[in-house]
């Protein structure tokens, strides 16, 4: 084992490196003459090391006598932490150990691992240095600092620290003399743990009955709450479980989540050990905190033996966890056919349920488990059982794509019609998953193919919608329905428009599915295409003559739709198929309008190529340039102007671009209106300038930009209001501060205690209104979510399952540092105590 010895990597300075490698030889007379030409006694090399570790590793006690008596530091720590004491002891040099001691080293002193000078020589047998170092106060209690993750369930693990003592690393290691030496030495039995565990998990008898011969408690617990007994329990060590038993060893010791001995040997499937115990006493019936008896434990394992054997000895057959699983979900879970036939044999209930209401034949279904659903059904198991939300084992299978499995259940009779909660049906099922040999073969043996579920969605709906290709072609070679409408009026061809199925769209239309079909909303494909960028669809269903005109209720046309949402290739595509850029909805509203309103420079100037009516106001007189101010669209309304757009267009209440710019406190805009020659003091039908607006508002910096473009401060709205007294009114403190010097005060005929109402710009209030969409969007979002939690039948049910070990390694490392691996899991886990399909 090395220890951190490499002359290579010394300090720069040769007489140091020199002086080291001199130390680690033993060439006294050359370490001598360094210290005289001023080399540091105590220089180590980038590991640490100085020449006491090195000579003391080497076994040169001449060089550790001499370095000591010249000061060198008895205690001097590498980086590791590790002392010459350490170093001495671990490589067995007896009679430097003896010169360090007599020196005053510190025999308890702990490495960064917390390992002692007596752990290091207990760990590499040295006998004689044990002995010596016992003899001068070395501490047996100091255990290293190792952690142990112990998994108490399938997402949590909690780590405690069950350190090594040099008497467990003794009995580890098979140092019997040591270990002999040790415990002759351990008077009050202190330092026992984790040695018991190990003389558990090793079978070995002989160090068992040491280690209980002046400790009377054999149910010593490790920190992770496990005992010897469930040690011998998990490796199936019968003889020192029965010494331990003989010594009083509590037969159900309950560890971590009431975990016994008995549920340890189960599981594991130690036959013997689990004759042993009960022949002791043990607890059939033991339940874990969540539930789990013996006889979970090992049906989940697939123990037939040991099934058989809880069965004869009475473990309660209809035992069930918290969330109701009994021992047939847990065998059936595992696919362990002989268990499922022990328990059926036994009379366990065949469609008993767990809290969901699944029954063994589902959990069969989910995992595919064919050999053992053929049993369950042979038993007369009800193919047509619901789950809590509906779902059938047929439902399951089909999701899952288990052919074998479905074909079973349908020749026992599963009705291809049960619907879930949701009112769907296999068929729906094996459509949503995507599973087309399951599509195919219901479709063969008589699915009907239109049946609808919640919001009337057929199979062909959630098909086009999820681009199941090959599914819809399977469904309209069947009969199905291509302009089936939901309840919010949507057909598989608006489905595959929103998602940008083109394949699928076209072959929709190949079956002749109506361009026209509107939703309740009167949205048609195209809408919908426009709506969400759908380019290719929306090409395709221009060029089979799809109305590029055609309105909403609200008036809207996908050209609307396009501006809002500031789509510019479909605009482009629908200008080209001759699309009207002037048509208005209900509010008089264009999508020249709705382009402003979103800043869309470019289909603002696509719009206004075509000829769109820059000047074209809404129900109130909004022009694009109003919305281009009212969201501060600088370079829309740049566009505008170019264009014609009138600077001053107002309102039907009078209000102007600029008004609507300086009520919103958009200074960017404001400033471009007004280099645009937008006049300052316009006045709205009450009166009200822009500076009135800004004052109202408290837009400070507005104000001031009026003022600079000429804007009166004296003007009166018809009540009698300067910008003045409205600021003051509403305690604009910066405003009133701003127009005090510039107002004549004497002007306001309006008393300054009168409340102030406030006036607004109109507003756009109509907004892309395509709610429906929305709720069949929200639909199939809600679909699939339960999709995902379709994902995984059985959720964990965490009792830690997977693991029971407890295995030691002791390894050197690093300048004759052991490394400790000390994993110490024993835990039990039902992966499938919780079964869930929701």
């Amino acid at each position: 084992m090395a220890v951190e010895e490499a002359a290579e990597y010394f300090s720069p300075s040769d007489s140091n490196a020199s002086y080291l490698r001199a130390a680690r030889a033993g060439n006294l007379e050359k370490v001598l003459d360094y210290l005289k030409t001023g080399v540091d006694i105590n220089i180590c090399n980038q590991n640490g090391l100085n020449a006491l570790h090195l000579a003391s590793k080497e076994g040169h006690v001449d060089v550790v006598a001499e370095l000591l008596k010249l000061g060198a530091n008895v205690d001097a720590a590498t980086k590791k932490g590790n002392t010459a004491l350490h170093i001495a002891s671990l490589a067995g040099q007896a009679e430097v150990v003896r010169e360090l001691v007599t020196n005053g080293a510190n025999v308890n002193a702990q490495s960064q691992n917390g390992f002692t000078p007596l752990y290091m020589a207990a760990q590499e047998n040295h006998l004689d240095v044990v002995r010596f170092l016992l003899e001068n106060n070395s501490s047996q209690s100091i255990a290293t600092e190792v952690c142990v993750c112990v998994c108490v369930c399938v997402c949590v693990c909690v780590c405690v620290c069950d350190g090594f003592t040099p008497l467990a690393v003794a009995l580890q290691q098979g140092h019997d003399q040591v270990v002999s030496l040790l415990l002759e030495n351990d008077t009050k039995g202190k330092v026992r743990l984790p040695a018991l565990h190990i003389a558990a998990r090793k079978d070995d008898t002989k160090s068992a009955a040491l280690l209980l011969q002046n400790d009377h408690n054999a149910d010593v617990e490790s920190k992770s709450g496990f005992t010897p007994l469930h040690i011998a329990a998990h490796y199936g060590n019968i003889n020192v479980a029965t010494l331990l038993l003989n010594r009083g060893a509590a037969v159900d010791f309950m560890a971590r989540n009431d975990i016994t001995p008995l549920h340890v040997a189960a599981k594991r499937g130690n036959g013997n050990m689990v004759k042993l115990l009960l022949d002791r006493g043990a607890k059939i019936d033991a339940k874990t905190k969540d539930g789990l008896t013996p006889l979970h434990c090992g049906a989940r394992s697939g123990h037939e033996q040991v099934v058989e054997m809880l069965l004869d000895r009475g473990a309660p057959i209809l035992s069930k966890t918290k969330n109701g699983l009994s021992p047939l979900h847990m065998a059936t879970q595992g696919d362990h056919l002989n268990c499922v036939q022990l328990l059926l044999q036994h009379n366990a209930p065949v469609d008993d349920v767990t809290n969901d209401y699944l029954t063994a034949l589902h959990v069969a279904a989910h995992c595919g488990h064919y050999k053992v659903a053929k049993v369950i059904v042979d038993k007369k198991a009800n193919p047509n059982a619901k789950a809590l939300n509906g779902f059938t084992p047929l439902h399951i299978a089909c999701k899952k794509n288990r052919m074998k499995v479905m074909e079973l259940l349908l020749k026992h009779g599963a009705s291809l019609q049960a619907v879930t909660e949701r009112g769907e049906t296999a068929l729906h099922m094996a459509a949503r998953a995507g599973q087309a040999d399951v599509v195919r073969y219901l479709l063969q043996n008589g699915a009907k193919v239109d049946i609808k579920a919640k919001d009337d969605q057929t199979a062909l709906h959630i098909a086009s919608r999820l681009g199941k290709v090959e599914i819809v072609q399977q469904l309209l070679q069947k009969g199905a329905l291509p302009n089936a409408a939901t309840t919010s009026g949507y057909t598989p061809l608006h489905l595959a428009a929103r998602e940008g199925h083109q394949e699928i769209a076209a072959l929709l239309l190949e079956q002749g599915t109506s361009l026209s079909a509107a939703t309740k909303k009167g949205f048609t494909p195209l809408h919908v295409a426009a709506k969400y960028g759908q380019l290719e669809v929306a090409n395709l269903l221009l060029q089979k003559k799809a109305a590029p005109d055609a309105a909403g209720k609200n008036g809207y046309t996908p050209l609307h739709i396009a501006a809002k949402k500031n789509q510019l290739e479909i605009g482009t595509t629908l200008l080209e198929y001759g699309a009207e850029c002037n048509t208005v909805t209900r509010q008089g509203i264009s999508p020249l309008h709705l382009a402003a309103q979103e800043g869309s420079v470019d289909l603002v100037s696509l719009l206004l190529t075509k000829q769109a009516n820059v000047n074209m106001g809404n129900k109130n007189g909004l022009t694009p340039l109003h919305l281009a101010a009212q969201d501060d669209r600088a370079g829309v309304a740049e566009v505008l102007l170019n264009h014609g757009a009138e600077v001053d267009a107002q309102t039907k209440s009078g209000y102007t671009p600029l008004h609507v710019a300086c009520h919103y406190g958009n200074i960017k805009m404001a400033n471009f209106l007004l280099e645009n020659q937008a006049k300052p003091n316009a006045k709205t039908k009450n009166g009200y300038t822009p500076l009135h607006q800004a004052a109202q508002q408290g837009h400070t910096h507005i104000i001031n930009m009026l003022l600079q473009y000429g804007a009166s401060p004296n003007e009166l709205t018809v009540n009698g209001n300067t910008a003045l007294s409205i600021a003051r009114r509403l305690g604009y403190i910066s405003v009133v501060d701003t127009l005090r010097g510039v107002t004549d005060e004497n002007l306001t005929a309006t008393p300054v205690t009168e409340k102030h109402k406030i006036n607004v710009p109109e507003t756009m209030n109509e907004f892309l209104d395509m709610s429906d969409d929305e709720a069949v969007k929200d639909h199939e979002a809600q679909a699939d979510e339960e999709e995902d939690a379709h994902k995984s039948l059985y959720v964990a049910h965490t009792v830690a399952w997977d693991t029971v070990k407890l295995t030691c390694s002791v390894s050197g490392g690093e300048e004759n540092t052991p490394r400790v691996d000390y994993d110490a899991k024993l835990s039990l886990s039902s992966p499938g105590a919780t079964l869930k399909y929701s």
